[in-house]
């Protein structure tokens, strides 16, 4: 397997050119599957030394967050507003410190792990991903992006090079609740929500829910639930038994299963709440 340090975008595109490189950034996902031969790409391309990737700007409503972005940025106050708040509330779940100093968000979102935080994340935000590759540069939405466990529409000659979170308004609260077996597991499931509220009442709510289908899901009618209502406890258990009721999971969706996913939605609601 050949090794190539890329300093430069073009240098970096051109070694995945022919489809057969892996891309290294944090590692901490492709160095366990080369080392146990799970994966065993034709060549590593490491893209640390590449200037132009530790990029993170928010300008105009919208944070853009390029490949070399550690998921530690996140824990900081590097991003304002409501949007940071949720981020750092997601963040400080994803592994150990190690960990989050080294895995960067786009790496997490190109290996679309079902347990990962960061995909459902970005299908709740509405994110925009860019991928560039030989044939140019384009756009596609979250949920064009993910495709399946661990795989998305990233081919192979293509790297993902930016992602796009838009700004959440004044009057959104964040939350997040999960339930893992331990720390050191990925998680079984965990709900992710952002609600505004105006005037009393909720104008906006998304929640997504982690490991519960093959790709991120949103629970869209949970939130509907929400919209036009008070904040209260009655509108956060309705929306939770909503949630709940979704159908995404291959598997039988079972009492236990839709229990756990009503309450983590709650949980997650309830904190959304306290932070409006």
């Amino acid at each position: 397997m050949d090794y190539v340090a890329a300093r430069s975008p073009d240098e970096v595109l051109a070694v995945l050119a022919d489809g057969q490189a892996s891309v290294l950034a944090g590692g901490q996902s492709l160095v366990l599957e080369v080392t146990s031969r799970a994966a065993q790409p034709r060549r590593l391309v490491d893209i640390n030394r590449v200037a132009e990737f530790e990029v993170l700007d928010q300008t105009d409503g919208m944070l853009r967050v390029a490949p070399l972005v550690r998921h530690r940025v996140f824990e900081s106050d590097a991003i304002d507003g409501p949007l940071g708040d949720l981020l750092r509330v997601i963040v400080r779940h994803i592994g150990h410190p190690p960990i989050r100093a080294r895995g960067t968000m786009l790496g997490s979102l190109a290996y679309a792990h079902p347990a990962a935080e960061w995909p459902v994340a970005a299908a709740v935000l509405g994110a925009e991903l860019d991928l560039a590759g030989p044939d140019g540069r384009r756009t596609l939405t979250a949920e064009q992006f993910f495709t399946g466990p661990f795989t998305t529409a990233r081919r192979p000659e293509e790297l993902l090079v930016e992602v796009r979170l838009p700004a959440l308004p004044a009057g959104t609260g964040a939350g997040y609740a999960e339930h893992r077996r331990s720390h050191a597991k990925f998680v079984e499931g965990a709900a992710i929500v952002a609600v505004t509220v105006a005037d009393g009442l909720v104008t906006g709510a998304a929640i997504g829910l982690v490991n519960v289908g093959p790709c991120p899901v949103r629970a869209r009618a949970a939130e509907a639930a929400l919209i036009g209502g008070p904040f209260c406890d009655a509108a956060i258990i309705e929306a939770a038994r909503v949630a709940a009721e979704i159908d995404a999971d291959n598997r039988a969706m079972t009492a236990t299963r839709r229990g756990a996913i009503r309450m983590l939605t709650r949980r997650a609601l309830t904190q959304a709440r306290e932070g409006v």
